[in-house]
């Protein structure tokens, strides 16, 4: 089992979901970087479950930082961090051991592992083993944000309610240096919204989305939906040509994470609907930088970066645990089966993953920049 990641600055993932707790390693990372307890604390609130349409399973994220991190600031060594799983019910989970849940990994886990894996709540396999990587997240948050690098997720769309894109994706081209500045600061302003509100859209359209995800709960069903990241701030020259791409880099991190089924950079499949003319982004100088007009290649050309912000879209799945009697095997015996979950279950996942994304691109930025221009340099004032 691969539970690392990064080439410079690493990151191991460790822990179950009803194990005595859950951890992260983040390896690599340079040393001086101050660090308080609450911005994580902070982080992993944007994380947590809190309204009535979210899993009524209800962790405290009393982490504890083991090492790499003294008198405020990362010493250089590995840090890190594990925090207790204290709200367990692992007996909800031995009545249907055996049946595969739809769309989960209890099946493949069993052939994986040839039945010793940990079946309760998923184990390895959980949403719970996001919470360690939001905590060490907000440290390379707080690295990128010392060098002017910012990141920012919100839902773009759920249950049929979009909400507006982040201000670098709009279609109509900059003409004007002062206007190219404007949009630039309109995103900065949008990325620290979305990361500090309970509810990350940018538009005013909180209550419908709630009302579409309170809906599928109530039909005992689950929703899915798209979410947006922009990176800004980063230099050009980031970044290498084909396999380590930062697209290719991102995109293998991100499709790490549970319930992610899609990642599109940019204007992304909406390319192949346009003309060269009408999807290539023309450059231009701006007060002695490049910069483009458009942004249909997300920030990225050749697999490095142009300066333009990152831009990416995730699509996330519906929950999988959903209340309804479902048509599965009973893998042990070897027999059709139907299953009805009971449980502790969100309908939908999509507000819980803005941060786990920004996390995980926070720490791909700063293994891939680490790479380009050494460790030390997340430090440099």
């Amino acid at each position: 089992m691969s539970n690392s990641i990064g080439n410079s600055v690493i990151l191991t993932l460790f822990g179950e979901s009803h194990g005595p707790e859950t951890g992260a390693v983040l390896d690599g990372m340079a040393a001086g970087i101050p660090i308080s307890e609450e911005e994580i604390s902070d982080w992993l609130f944007q994380r947590s479950p809190r309204s009535g349409t979210e899993t009524a399973r209800r962790e405290r994220d009393n982490f504890h930082i083991v090492s790499g991190i003294f008198n405020g600031y990362t010493t250089g060594a590995p840090i890190c961090i594990t925090i207790p799983n204290e709200d367990v019910r692992s007996g909800d989970y031995e009545a249907f051991h055996g049946l595969a849940r739809p769309s989960h990994a209890d099946y493949v886990a069993h052939v994986k592992y040839h039945g010793y894996e940990d079946y309760r709540g998923g184990g390895h396999f959980s949403g719970r083993i996001t919470a360690p990587l939001v905590a060490v997240g907000a440290i390379a948050m707080k690295a990128l944000n010392q060098k002017g690098i910012f990141i920012g997720t919100h839902i773009l769309r759920c249950g049929g309610i979009c909400d507006a894109p982040f201000s670098t994706t709009e279609i109509q081209p900059v003409e004007q240096p002062e206007e190219a500045k404007q949009l630039q600061e309109k995103l900065v302003e949008e990325i620290k919204w979305v990361n500090t509100h309970d509810f990350p859209v940018i538009s005013h359209v909180e209550k419908q989305m709630s009302a579409a995800i309170q809906q599928a709960r109530n039909e005992r069903d689950s929703i899915g939906g798209v979410v947006q990241t922009a990176v800004t701030g980063l230099p050009a020259g980031v970044g290498k040509p084909w396999f380590d791409s930062v697209e290719g880099c991102i995109a293998r991190a991100v499709f790490a994470i549970g319930g992610v089924k899609g990642v599109e950079f940019g204007t992304g499949f909406s390319l192949a609907d346009l003309r060269g003319s009408q999807a290539n982004d023309s450059f231009f100088i701006n007060e002695g930088k490049v910069q483009t007009r458009t942004n249909h290649s997300g920030g990225i050309n050749g697999g490095i970066t142009n300066g333009m912000p990152i831009v990416f879209n995730t699509a996330v799945k519906p929950t999988s645990s959903i209340a309804r009697t479902q048509h599965t095997i009973d893998f042990l015996k070897g027999v059709d089966a139907d299953l009805l979950l009971k449980g502790r279950h969100d309908p939908a996942i999509v507000r819980r993953i803005c941060p786990v994304i920004t996390s995980m691109a926070a720490i791909v930025i700063c293994d891939m920049l680490a790479m380009e221009y050494g460790t030390d340099y997340l430090s440099q004032a």
